[in-house]
């Protein structure tokens, strides 16, 4: 339904929101009393007939979305806690009017207005009172996701930084001239309230271009001014500024900068000329009566110093530390989605004339993104950590474009020029654009933005002829189409509906019909010559005139294709992104999630996405989740603990697949080490099927079992049957079972010799002296094996459905059965496991709102109450998947691993706190002990 066609409904939709309980997360009671209300206030106020039904769905489609609570690691030295206070004695209009805008313009879900507005206060609390007197700094990163909100989010913090009192705020946005227009856009609609390419200020005198919050109904008028404007070429200008003549500090100030080293300095000179007195300790202009305040989005490009240690630092990195040094009093806060390089900055790095780098020694704060936001753990994936987590299944979006070598190879110079025909992935990729734009545009999503990636190439000339071929394309299908009565326009339609009902309908069935409404080919093919006509097809590079000009075409929705590459891999937003066509691999993290354009929010559309990409691509992109994940899930912990960013030591992953984390300039700081099997779960999920590999590895352990048998008598699971050995040798594990135990090649982490090696090299060190070895059966399995005189039962793992399907390999999710991981540990091991579970899950809650009250302990915490000598393997015996042709049980493992204190086996990039983090937990653990 198309809300912008049926204002009436639109309008119930208003007032049943309005009727919801703001301070929670609304019942399924709240909201049907809040429908029954709205359909009475529209039957009174206009005579409107609502269909409660229909408008009950659109109701519990805003309520049904959440947002988790955010984390941070603080430091609150020096900083004197303002905001509670101020809360009452301050006027918070600007942050009202945006959140009405977010509410009734924006349409967002209640939840994720409530959570804004709590992660911002959180945020501005981190910082200091504007009106606070005397000298001082806050540095600060706030870590999104790519395509998550955090301009919104920002802009509601630069919101409320101008309602507390901090009236010069300057926006570093990028380093292109596109983004940094399209961000001011977002500003001048969401703060500003006016265009800033026909005024300066809210008040002009007969200026009347107000837009987003300056145009909403009964708004009044706040004073506000930027120097900047959102055309191309808005950027700060010395002329501009002077002429206007604004008096800074009488009204909040707002400037969006690119991140260029001519207008910072720019900047810098004319605040300082206009506002500055010498300091008479170093003869520099300094700003003692305007608190600044510095949002840089995307802080970690450009920003970074990259220079060696002992060399001067980069323009950039010094033009900012420059025009922070310039105000007696200033704020600084870093957004990011790929903080990497901003966690390898020395947070001990300074400067004589610059004062310290950009490290966020004042907070680190994470922001969890909204359950409807398509990122890369629904994208690709992501396996949960705990048994109280559910798996992330990958939505079946991803399509595989492995036909591209002939057309534009992996490999290719500048001056390359096409000359095949579009490969047929890309033929698909676009014909599943058009299914996408027309099936939108039944479902009511007429005049919206429809937009496809192609990003094939970083070279601009490249770019320009894959448009070339991609435009005389789409002209092809418009003709075909035009002639209706043609054998050319029939076989298209033909083409277009196998497809539909081949890939889309399959698509949609994974979605609730609430989600995505079913469509039928009719009514999808009435609309895909509309559609087609509309498609333009552009360049979007340094080169090419084109330009994506949303704005302009909001009321009636552009419908592209653009063709880019490095323009349109940071930040940049495309409106509307429904196919991505994708085949540049980036060899660093950062890198490879920024180029991911199509993360974000696709309401009413997920089920028409697609990425067209290859397997090595997708390959990196689960394996990068994981990182992300991972250093997500270890800020969050120190958060629990109190730790500050100074204390605590960020380390990230390295990739099996040959990426780097960063850009090794950005990395100075970063050491490699290697960390161990140490507090980890090796567990088997990739089983060859075929090389006489199920039969000797069933092998393996019938000889493992019977040297066991040799030693000791097994003791018996009365409830399951299993069989269970203690004390078992290190040596009899490593050389009985994982010398000889043969895993599939592509198992890149599961390497049975390493884990061999590990083992030994622990053994050595008086660690994993005293194994429990569990051959795991269940009683009520149809299936059995006699193993040293006992009948044990097997247990069933099905084929991972987000897999890729190859003939004789068989791959499982998780072979381990969660609770059999604790059953070898002691009842004050359970208890203590279970209590630092559910510490952790305090203040998280469930995808159905409720809180977490884990009953289980996590299998994290689990290999944490491990003693040093106290492994468990456990052992399974699992059935082979029908029409294998394997007769013996598959054999998986999953082997529980304690912390240890020897070894040195898995790499990772660590930061200067991670060195030190030991004194620094003692210190911190000194410190609790004092209180």
């Amino acid at each position: 339904m198309d809300l912008a066609v049926d204002k009436d409904l639109a309008r119930a939709l208003k007032a049943a929101i309005q009727l919801l309980p703001e301070d929670r997360q609304a019942s399924p009671e709240d909201v049907s009393q809040a429908v029954t209300g709205a359909v009475m206030i529209a039957k009174l106020q206009s005579g409107a007939e609502i269909d409660a039904e229909e408008l009950r769905k659109l109701v519990e489609a805003r309520t049904n979305v959440f947002q988790e609570i955010s984390a941070a690691l603080s430091d609150d030295s020096g900083h004197i806690a303002w905001l509670p206070d101020a809360k009452n004695d301050r006027r918070w209009a600007f942050w009202e009017r945006y959140e009405r805008y977010l509410s009734w313009v924006r349409d967002m879900a209640p939840q994720v207005v409530r959570s804004i507005d709590r992660t911002t206060d959180e945020v501005l609390g981190e910082l200091e009172d504007p009106n606070r007197p005397g000298q001082w700094r806050r540095r600060g990163l706030v870590i999104g996701q790519v395509q998550s909100g955090k301009t919104g989010q920002f802009i509601g913090l630069a919101a409320k930084a101008a309602d507390a009192g901090y009236k010069l705020i300057v926006v570093f946005a990028g380093i292109h001239n596109d983004l940094r227009s399209q961000t001011q856009l977002r500003i001048d609609e969401g703060l500003l309230g006016f265009d800033t390419q026909f005024q300066l200020r809210s008040d002009q005198e007969g200026a009347n271009y107000y837009i987003g919050v300056g145009n909403m109904a009964g708004e009044s008028r706040l004073a506000i001014a930027s120097l900047t404007n959102s055309a191309e070429d808005g950027d700060f200008n010395g002329k501009t500024a002077s002429k206007a003549n604004l008096p800074i500090g009488h009204f909040p100030i707002i400037l969006v900068v690119k991140k260029h080293p001519k207008m910072i300095n720019l900047l810098r000179s004319w605040v300082t000329d206009k506002h500055g007195v010498e300091d008479s300790k170093t003869g520099r202009k300094i700003v003692r009566d305007v608190p600044l305040f510095v949002i840089d989005d995307e802080a970690d490009n450009a920003s970074i110093n990259t220079a060696d240690i002992d060399a001067d630092p980069t323009k950039i990195n010094s033009c900012i530390r420059e025009l922070l040094a310039s105000f007696e009093r200033s704020a600084y806060v870093g957004y990011t989605a790929t903080p990497y390089a901003n966690i390898y900055i020395d947070p001990d790095a300074s400067h004589d004339t610059l004062g310290n780098d950009l490290f966020p020694d004042s907070f680190i704060r994470t922001l969890r993104a909204p359950s409807n936001y398509l990122g890369p753990e629904r994208l690709f994936g992501l396996t949960a950590y705990s048994e109280e987590e559910a798996d992330i299944e990958p939505l079946p979006l991803v399509r595989y474009a492995e036909d591209t070598g002939g057309w534009v190879p992996e490999k290719h110079k500048s001056g390359y020029v096409p000359t095949a025909d579009l490969p047929e992935s890309l033929v698909a990729a676009i014909h599943s654009f058009v299914l996408a734009c027309a099936a939108r545009r039944v479902r009511g999503q007429v005049n919206v933005h429809n937009s496809m990636l192609v990003h094939v190439t970083r070279f601009t000339s490249v770019q320009s002829h894959v448009r070339e071929q991609i435009e005389d394309y789409v002209r092809m299908l418009q003709h075909s189409l035009r002639d209706r009565y043609g054998t050319a326009s029939r076989d298209l339609m033909e083409e277009l509906r196998e497809l539909w009902e081949k890939d889309f309908i399959d698509a949609t069935r994974f979605f609730t019909a609430e989600d995505a409404p079913r469509l039928s080919w009719d009514a999808v093919a009435s609309e895909i010559l509309p559609s087609l006509l509309k498609i333009q097809v552009k360049a979007i590079n340094g080169v090419a005139k084109d330009a994506l000009d949303y704005y302009t075409n909001s009321n009636k929705g552009l419908y592209v294709i653009a063709v880019g590459g490095q323009k349109l891999s940071r930040g940049l937003t495309l409106e509307g992104l429904s196919v991505s066509y994708y085949l540049r691999f980036a060899k660093t993290y950062d890198t490879l999630l920024q180029m991911g354009r199509w993360f974000g929010y696709r309401q009413g559309y997920e089920d028409l996405c697609r990425l067209f990409t290859t397997p090595q691509l997708e390959a990196a992109y689960r394996e990068i989740t994981v990182a992300t994940d991972e250093l997500r899930r270890d800020i969050e912990e120190m958060s629990v603990l109190g730790y500050t960013p100074r204390q605590f030591g960020l380390k990230v992953r390295t990739s099996s697949l040959g990426m780097s984390i960063t850009a090794a300039n950005k990395m100075r700081r970063g050491t490699r080490v290697r960390l161990s099997y140490s507090g980890e779960l090796a567990e088997t999920t990739i089983f060859p099927l075929t090389g006489g590999i199920p039969e000797k590895n069933f092998k393996t352990l019938q000889t493992f079992s019977e040297a066991l048998l040799a030693q000791s008598a097994p003791s018996v699971d009365e409830t399951t049957g299993s069989l269970v050995w203690s004390d078992v040798h290190p040596e009899t594990v490593a050389a009985g079972f994982f010398d000889a135990y043969k895993s599939a090649p592509e198992a890149n982490r599961i390497r049975p010799e390493l884990i061999a090696e590990y083992i030994r090299h622990c053994a050595r060190q008086g660690e994993l002296s005293r194994w429990t070895v569990r051959i795991v059966s269940r009683r009520d399995s149809s299936d059995s094996t006699e193993l040293v005189g006992s009948a044990l039962g097997h247990v069933v793992r099905a084929a991972s459905n987000t897999a890729r399907a190859v003939p004789g390999r068989h791959t499982i999710k998780r072979v381990l059965s969660p609770k059999d991981e604790a059953l070898d540990l002691d009842k004050e091991q359970c208890e203590a496991a279970l209590a630092r579970t559910k510490q952790l899950a305090l203040g998280e809650i469930k995808r159905n709102g409720e809180p977490r009250n884990p009953a289980l302990p996590s299998s994290f915490q689990i290999r944490m109450q491990r003693r040093p000598d106290q492994p468990l393997l456990l052992l399974y015996l699992i059935k082979a998947p029908e029409g294998s042709g394997v007769k013996d049980p598959l054999i998986g493992f999953a082997a529980s691993f304690p912390n240890s204190l020897v070894d040195n086996t898995k790499e990772y990039v660590v930061n200067v706190p991670w060195w030190n983090q030991d004194d620094e937990v003692e210190a911190h653990e000194a410190n609790e002990d004092a209180k």
